[in-house]
Formats: structure tokens, sequence, C-alpha cells
């Protein structure tokens, strides 16, 4: 038993490494997209020298709890650029919140909009209708554009992006090479982002 544990172990350990560097290759093979798609929501500074990209839903609860966090961490660090990727993954309503989002981007309220939909204890079309008023959008184009096309290809880009890089949970950080999945606590963070401002340092 004690040999059939121990190989068993290694598998795991192997798979483990394996599944890292497919990742690691996925990153750099997608990271254009990743970074600089010009569609994605960009928060923070956008001249940041250190990039945090998201992949996130409106219905998890971690987003919701990690959602604080990260923007104590780009209050706290105003040389943070965060990229947003709407990753709708819990059913319908994290879609229409999604398409709700990329919506009010086009008529400059993305930022509120996020920030109030993670923070709301209950997504349903109502209550993300009645949110939209409560922010000024012009109706008859917000409907309009959540059903546009090309928003539903932004969604789809993201599922996309998540499945090359093994990503089915949310949240999910990326940082430099890293991929960090679930929800991470502020120290955690910060850590993160200081170590690929060095990184980035010493390869100048």
């Amino acid at each position: 038993p004690a040999i059939i544990r121990e190989a068993m172990q290694v598998l795991q350990q192997r798979e483990e490494a394996e599944k890292q560097a497919l990742a690691a290759r996925a990153l750099k093979e997608h990271r254009a997209e990743l970074l600089h798609d010009a569609s994605s929501p960009v928060g923070g500074n956008p001249k940041g020298d250190v990039t945090i990209v998201e992949f996130f839903d409106y219905n998890c609860g971690y987003c919701k709890k990690v959602a604080p966090t990260v923007s104590a961490l780009l209050k706290q660090d105003p040389n943070i650029r965060i990229v947003y990727k709407e990753f709708a993954i819990l059913g319908p309503q994290s879609l229409i919140a999604a398409r709700a989002a990329l919506a009010a981007k086009r008529q400059g309220k993305y930022h509120e909009f996020h920030t109030a939909l993670m923070s709301a204890a209950q997504l349903d079309a109502g209550s993300i209708a009645a949110l939209s008023k409560r922010l000024g959008l012009d109706q008859d184009k917000w409907l309009k554009d959540m059903e546009d096309p090309a928003i539903t290809g932004m969604i789809q880009r993201n599922y996309r992006l998540a499945n090359v890089l093994g990503i089915n949970g949310t949240p999910a950080f990326i940082i430099g090479d890293q991929l960090i999945p679930g929800a991470v606590g502020l120290d955690a963070l910060t850590e993160m982002v200081k170590t690929e401002r060095a990184k980035r340092k010493s390869s100048r």
C-alpha cells in the first residue's frame, strides 16, 4: 500500500507539473488577447506598470467577497492596471449581468455598473434594469446594446480564452506568468504584484 500511495503521489505531482507547464505556455501564447483586447474593460491606471487580469461572474459569492480586496489594492497602488474579463458561467442571470455591464461601458458607466453588481445581494433582470435607470443610462440604447452580436462575441471570446488557460471557476487572476485561481487576500495579491514588478525591472 505504501508503494502504491507513493506512486499515486508521484503521478499527481507529474500531472500538476504538466498542467502548470501547459497553463504557462497558454499564458504566453495568449498574452496579447489577455492584456490588450480593446473590447475588454480596463480599470485602475490604464498606463500602470503591472497588469492584473480578472475572470469573474457577478453571481459568484467568492468574486463578491474579493471585490473589496481588489478595490483596496487599486487604492493602495496607483500603478496597477486591471483588465476585466466577464466570465458568466453561473446561469442565465450571470449572462444578463455581463451583457448589461458591457452595454453600460458604451455609455461610460462600466465601473459604476460593475461595482454595483458586485455589491448587489440579488441579481435578476428587474434589479439590473433598476440599476441602469439609477445610473442614468439611455434605456433604449442600453437595451439595444445588450443584444448586440459584438457583445455576445466578447463574452464568447472570454469563454474560449478561459478554456485554453484551464480556468473553470471564478474568480481567477492572472499576474505576469502566474494564474491564481480563487479569492486571494490583499497581502497575497500585493506580494504577487511586487514580485512581478521586480521581475519586470530586472528584465529591462
